[in-house]
């Protein structure tokens, strides 16, 4: 029974050092040896080593320096393995000219940090010769330790399309030698947009994970806060880079308000509000002021904005709905989308009524893009539940419930399914 029970504890902290620690250590891997590759090569090995290392040893006191040191030493290996075959030298020249040291033991001093290794591999991932799809998946992939099925759904793509554009991008990166640094500040600005995409798409696979039994995966999101204040440092004249951060706070500020203690999701209109981390919203309100004094509004600082105002609002019944509809009304009208189109009509339903908005949303799907999407079954369910129009309600909440991947999110689904049947 005892081995059993270290072997859980072994198992249970191996899989929060992976969320806490992968991309960390990978993006040292990459800047080490230039290789994508070799890097996540390297580091499943060391968590393969953990595996039974620990269950017979023991957890380390420092898990995440343990796995770092053992990676490093499996990627030494692969580099000195590689290195012996001079037939393949010059496929190997791009892998191994960044790793000369005279000593290559240099490799292990764990006294070297290096803060920016993440930010580094961003740039990487959203290099220009790279498609936008392909930047935000391959450094959802590398930096965040997300699996190819968990990025195909949050990209609506079939995993097989998803995990080609990995392949090709990982080439065309050690192909083309393409720089693992931050760009000179001259072309920084014509780089950020890729890299604010990423990092807000890290943070929402945090805060409503795709798949698995939890809502939020929080390591993901403070990792895009994270991200997202070194951008702000590097670029502190950039209001969008305000505006993400900022949104991202606001959001996060509701986190311990959006499941009750059995588990189960806590929609915004329901959750209590003295749960809401009164820090983040203040941090978030001063970003998103900050940020709007540049007179230059963007999709970030728009969503931040309308944030604020559910973050202001000491009662749900006390929000300022026809603000937030004009607030959606501007940012359809610089980034249309169908899922602004959404959250628009969702807003016009709670501000002008059930009617309009119900129409607006039917509009927003009206083009199929939003057909496998799970939150327009479900937004529209609740209109349509709110308007006593139950048989449809319960058609939008079946659909809904087949889309859905999340345990907390399927689970409220399912719940709402059954009050609208039981009425029907």
């Amino acid at each position: 029974m005892q081995t059993l029970v270290c072997m859980r504890q072994a198992s249970e902290i191996l899989e929060r050092v992976f969320r806490e620690e992968y991309g960390r250590i990978v993006a040292t891997l990459i800047r080490l040896s230039g290789s994508f590759d070799l890097a996540e090569e390297s580091l499943q090995e060391a968590f393969a080593a953990a595996v039974d290392n620990w269950e017979q040893r023991g957890v380390p006191s420092n898990p995440g320096a343990w796995l770092t040191t053992v990676a490093r030493r499996k990627l030494l290996d692969s580099l000195r393995r590689v290195q012996t075959q001079t037939e393949k030298q010059p496929q190997l020249e791009y892998e191994t000219q960044r790793l000369q040291p005279d000593d290559p033991t240099e490799l292990l001093d764990e006294t070297v940090e290096y803060p920016d290794d993440r930010l580094r591999l961003i740039f990487t991932c959203c290099h220009p010769s790279l498609s936008r799809e392909t930047q935000v998946a391959l450094t959802l992939r590398t930096l965040g330790g997300l699996t190819t099925t968990e990025i195909a759904r949050a990209f609506l793509l079939p995993e097989p399309t998803l995990a080609q554009r990995l392949v090709r991008a990982k080439s065309k990166i050690r192909l083309a030698g393409i720089p693992y640094q931050v760009p000179p500040l001259e072309v920084l600005p014509d780089r950020l947009a890729a890299v604010r995409s990423v990092v807000y798409l890290i943070f929402n696979e945090g805060y409503s994970a795709t798949g698995g039994d939890s809502l939020i995966r929080k390591d993901l999101c403070a990792e895009a806060i994270r991200l997202g204040r070194l951008l702000c440092e590097l670029t502190p004249n950039e209001p969008e880079n305000l505006g993400l951060l900022a949104l991202m706070l606001l959001q996060d500020s509701h986190r311990d308000a959006r499941t009750d203690a059995r588990g189960e999701l806590v929609t915004l209109e329901d959750q209590d509000r003295s749960a809401w981390d009164k820090e983040e919203i203040a941090e978030g309100l001063r970003l998103v002021e900050e940020a709007l004094r540049f007179r230059r509004a963007g999709v970030y600082q728009l969503q931040a904005a309308i944030a604020a105002v559910h973050a202001e609002a000491e009662e749900a019944s006390e929000t300022d709905w026809p603000q937030i509809v004009a607030l959606y009304a501007e940012l359809l009208r610089i980034s249309p989308s169908p899922i602004v189109a959404l959250n628009h009509a969702a807003a016009v339903a709670m501000s002008e009524g059930l009617e309009q908005g119900l129409a607006l949303i039917e509009a927003a799907g009206s083009s199929g893009k939003l057909d496998n999407y799970s939150l327009y079954h479900a937004a529209r369910a609740d209109v349509l539940r709110r308007l006593g129009r139950t048989g449809e309600a319960r058609d939008a909440y079946t659909r809904a419930l087949e889309l859905n991947t999340n345990a907390v999110e399927h689970q409220y689904l399912q719940r709402r399914l059954n009050e609208v049947a039981s009425s029907h």
